[in-house]
């Protein structure tokens, strides 16, 4: 037998034996991905980080679908926006020691947290020369090497007390930006033979603008205004979705921060989670060259409709950035990322592009409502269907669009961590998966099979 066919018939029994009877999750009443029939998740904990409202029970036990809420320790994102905004400043820094916290700083406390993150922006020589030696053109890949490679450069990677925690996440918030900067102009030099260009993080600039600075030199103030936006709007999303519920998961071994991060990075790597925005902006250019006229409804609900048959595009029948776990009515981050992105087009001239995308996010909804009939739930678009485009028009690459969603996400994920560890009550977290095979098996001897 050859080595080939073996592993053939392996992967053939495999699939063979990985067969489980739908009705069975019925009859035990599992909860298949942690989710309840009516698609809320089942409650398995308890935070006091971050909320995600999209729905309310009703005293019969009905779910009604509301308008979209997100709230960071209380706060809503809304208002936090609102203000940064209002008042024309950089808020991510002050987003992170909110979630990190539990408060929002004063003046003085700010002013120190930012010297912080700048003093630990810049990589130790050790680090960089890490990430030269790191081959490979998936920078999240390089992202979760690099972090477990932090761990022999720390003094004191095993401690788990909360001061540790601490000092370790501000670390890693400070070190992302430019440990994904450092990895693309790095791939890019190697692989399409651009020239190198290694700039440091500068003082009394922002995560953002630093982040620009580093990548690529030149930007727009809305450029880097947009980006800490995104930052803010990507920074924490309740302990339940796949990657913090990984870290919070793998934290509640007592695991070591950076074996814990770095799983979170392999989770949001997923093109089911935080890979999602890139399958948007590949659908686009898609429709974009598909559809003649960009302002003809009836046009886009055909082709949208064919999307939906399977009948065109990667025929999988799905609508990229339309729909979402939680929300139902309105995601509040792509409410706030639109008003920006909209600005943002006008200055880089690309607002049919935009209106394009304005019209496109209503007629995907009502297309798709109608194409389930009757048992159509309330569906809204999610921040990927305008985040990859608000990264094209910043001038941001493809492939560091989800290593920028882990670099802001490393906020929610260190709060979470230092939470699941220094909780007076915690547990590891184990559920429990009940066995298909009912019937006993008896061996057999290797000479009668």
């Amino acid at each position: 037998m050859k080595k080939e066919y073996l592993l053939f018939k392996l992967s053939e029994s495999a699939k063979q034996s990985g067969k489980i009877d739908n009705s069975l999750f019925t009859k035990y009443n599992v909860k298949r991905g942690l989710r309840n029939e009516d698609g809320t998740g089942v409650l398995v904990g308890l935070t006091k980080i971050g909320n995600v409202v999209g729905t309310k029970r009703l005293p019969d036990g009905s779910i009604q679908s509301i308008p979209g809420k997100l709230y960071y320790r209380g706060y809503d994102v809304e208002d936090l926006v609102d203000a940064i905004l209002d008042e024309k400043r950089f808020g991510f820094e002050e987003i992170a020691y909110l979630l990190l916290s539990g408060h929002l700083p004063d003046n003085e406390e700010l002013t120190y947290f930012n010297q912080i993150i700048i003093d630990n922006m810049p990589l130790s020589q050790k680090i960089k020369m890490n990430i030269i030696d790191l081959e490979g053109e998936n920078i999240m890949n390089i992202l979760a090497r690099s972090v477990l490679e932090m761990y022999n450069f720390d003094s004191n990677p095993e401690d788990t007390s909360r001061d540790n925690l601490i000092r370790q996440s501000v670390e890693l918030i400070s070190r992302f930006p430019t440990i994904i900067a450092y990895a693309y102009n790095i791939w890019r030099h190697s692989q399409l033979g651009r020239s190198l260009h290694i700039r440091h993080p500068q003082e009394n600039l922002s995560i953002a603008q630093n982040f620009l600075f580093m990548l690529k030199n030149n930007y727009t103030e809305l450029d880097a205004r947009t980006l800490d936006l995104l930052l803010i709007l990507q920074a924490e999303h309740g302990g339940g979705n796949n990657s913090t519920f990984t870290v919070r998961v793998t934290s509640s071994t007592g695991t070591d921060t950076y074996s814990s991060i770095a799983a979170g990075i392999g989770s949001l790597k997923g093109p089911l989670h935080g890979g999602a925005n890139i399958a948007v902006v590949k659908m686009l250019e898609h429709l974009k060259k598909s559809i003649k006229d960009w302002s003809n409804a009836d046009e886009i609900d055909n082709y949208l409709l064919r999307i939906l048959k399977k009948e065109v595009y990667d025929k999988k029948g799905l609508i990229y950035g339309i729909g979402h776990a939680v929300y139902t009515l309105s995601d509040p981050r792509a409410e706030l990322l639109k008003k920006l992105a909209g600005e943002l087009a006008k200055e880089k001239g690309r607002e049919e592009e935009y209106n394009f995308l304005r019209l496109l996010e209503d007629r995907a909804i009502i297309t798709l409502k109608k194409f389930k009939g009757k048992n159509a739930k309330d569906v809204c678009s999610n921040v990927d269907f305008y985040s990859g485009f608000v990264y094209d028009m910043i001038g941001l690459p493809i492939e560091i669009y989800t290593p920028l969603f882990a670099m802001a996400r490393i906020v929610g994920w260190s709060a979470h961590r230092i939470e699941e560890l220094t909780f007076d009550g915690k547990r590891i977290i184990r559920p429990a998966y009940m066995n298909a095979i009912t019937e006993k098996k008896d061996y057999i001897s290797i000479k009668s099979r």
